[in-house]
């Protein structure tokens, strides 16, 4: 699902217009950028949780040009859903 496809499930189950929720979604998103940005961690209850997650430092190897690289220590996005969700997802399991 992309996120015009949200967008037009939102809109036929609501009765706000699509500049409407377009703008409520892309602020939604915004707002969880930016508190990952600041450091923060999102918690939405029955849902789950957006989190940084911390990367130690490691080598690498540039196979191009045969050189081992340093990667320094960094933070990545991280979605983790909660119980109910996750299970949800494995009794409704499609694969």
């Amino acid at each position: 699902m992309k996120k015009s496809d949200l967008i037009n499930q939102i809109f036929v189950k609501s009765n706000l217009n699509k500049q409407e929720i377009k703008y409520i979604v892309e602020s939604f998103m915004n707002e969880i950028k930016e508190s990952l940005n600041n450091g923060e961690n999102v918690y939405l209850r029955g849902f789950g949780t957006f989190e940084l997650k911390r990367r130690a430092e490691k080598t690498a190897r540039n196979i191009l040009k045969n050189k081992i690289i340093k990667v320094p220590a960094h933070h990545i996005p991280k979605f983790k859903p909660c119980k109910s969700f996750k299970n949800e997802v494995l009794k409704n399991n499609i694969i």
